[in-house]
């Protein structure tokens, strides 16, 4: 509101449209004095319609609202959707006349016999999926969204060639559909965690019901897109498969790139790792931006062969390990620890040839089981030094794990839990004199 003069009886008040502060526009001045109102309107009807287009698309009160990896990925991920919606019109059609729609001698019953077939093994699939993976998605939700659309690429590619293969066929179809089916637990678990890591405000469902109006956009072009490629190649074998590699090939680039653009906050067993070893040499924090460009994306087993992999720490660290599976040796070892140094602690290490084997108790909490696997990180850089691990370990950590976390803090990193597998075994242990009996 604007007031003209101390004893003006007349005033100005202007309306604003707009989601965020940064991005308001004047829609109408009101004047009114003690005879009259006028209001002029700024811009015509259209104008007004269009800006408001994007709020379709774009979360309320970006960029503020989200984080600044959020445009590079969604960007990179249309993209890659893009390309996708694309290819299933060319793997839908192939799909489509191996099942024998448009020929005379094909019979309703043996279609519906081999989509259901198809169907009921990806349900399948992605409940067993669920069950041995559903609570690790969250500690590498980078890897895991990566293996999700390369698993729907070899879905699609297995409808592409199921032509090829008669006898064949249903077994094709359903191994398609089987990886498919990994890819919608996978990316649908991942998603929810990227948006998450995305909203700033509290807008993660704001921020999940953009990206499904972006998806829906991106699916509507792709499939004109596809309908038009489809009627283009069709008959023409070679061209089907030069485009579908080709977009294949882009659509992998595309789902690499998107995945390199997220600088998550969150710790998991390797970006603390790179922390740690970072820390320990400099006595100062990486920022998430800096981690990003460093830690892997695909599983290490598939770079074994890159001598950077070997200096991460994190692949001889076992958390949660189960007391009775010890060896002899080892089990001695824990008894020893148990009653010593790690009498009150909230977690025991082990260390036999260079592996240490974290067995966490069963009050720990968060905050606990982080602190037990950097004590474990510390253990196994000392180690390699040929030192005494065990003591300097404990002497590390009682020095500079305050110091350590604090820093992690401000520089933007989430510390109240390590994101790491499920921890199904933990262990309880006391320490009493001999002559008392247990219960």
């Amino acid at each position: 509101m604007e007031v003209r003069g101390k004893e003006s009886s007349w005033f100005i008040v202007e309306e604003w449209s707009g989601s965020a502060s940064t991005k308001l526009s004047r829609t109408a001045t009101i004047t009114a004095s003690p005879s009259s109102i006028a209001i002029r309107r700024s811009g015509s009807r259209f104008n007004q319609v269009w800006r408001r287009i994007p709020q379709a698309f774009v979360p309320e009160g970006s960029p503020s609202s989200v984080t600044p990896d959020y445009v590079p990925f969604q960007i990179w991920d249309s993209l890659q959707g893009l390309s996708t919606y694309v290819r299933t019109m060319l793997s839908t059609q192939a799909l489509l006349g191996a099942i024998g729609v448009g020929e005379k001698s094909a019979t309703v019953i043996g279609a519906t016999f081999q989509w259901f077939l198809r169907d009921l093994t990806g349900m399948l699939g992605g409940v067993m999926f669920t069950f041995y993976q559903g609570s690790n998605l969250d500690s590498n939700a980078k890897m895991w969204r990566l293996i999700a659309d390369l698993m729907n690429d070899l879905g699609m590619l297995m409808d592409l060639v199921s032509p090829l293969f008669p006898s064949a066929f249903v077994f094709v179809v359903c191994l398609g559909s089987l990886s498919r089916s990994f890819t919608g637990v996978a990316s649908g678990a991942t998603r929810a965690a990227l948006t998450q890591h995305f909203a700033l405000q509290d807008n993660a469902a704001d921020i999940s019901a953009k990206e499904g109006s972006q998806e829906t956009l991106a699916t509507m072009i792709g499939m004109a897109l596809g309908m038009l490629l489809a009627r283009f190649t069709m008959g023409h074998p070679i061209a089907i498969w030069l485009s579908f590699l080709s977009l294949t090939i882009f659509h992998m680039y595309a789902n690499y790139n998107a995945v390199r653009c997220l600088s998550l906050t969150t710790l998991n067993c390797e970006r603390s790792s790179i922390l740690l070893q970072h820390f320990m040499k400099t006595g100062q924090v990486l920022s998430p931006k800096q981690v990003s460009g460093m830690e892997h994306v695909l599983p290490l087993w598939i770079t074994s062969w890159s001598s950077k992999a070997t200096n991460f720490l994190h692949t001889r660290v076992r958390i949660g390990v189960r007391v009775s599976s010890l060896n002899h040796h080892e089990m001695h070892s824990f008894l020893q620890c148990a009653g010593s140094q790690y009498l009150k602690a909230k977690y025991l290490l082990l260390e036999q040839k260079g592996i240490v084997n974290i067995v966490m108790h069963k009050d720990s909490t968060g905050t606990d089981i982080l602190q037990a696997f950097v004590h474990a990180l510390v253990m196994v850089n000392l180690v390699d030094k040929d030192t005494s691990a065990d003591i300097e370990s404990f002497s590390w950590m009682d020095k500079h794990y305050e110091n350590f976390v604090l820093k992690l803090q401000s520089s933007g990193w989430k510390v109240e839990r390590l994101l790491s597998s499920s921890i199904i075994w933990r262990a309880n242990w006391v320490s009493r004199p001999l002559d008392e009996k247990l219960d």
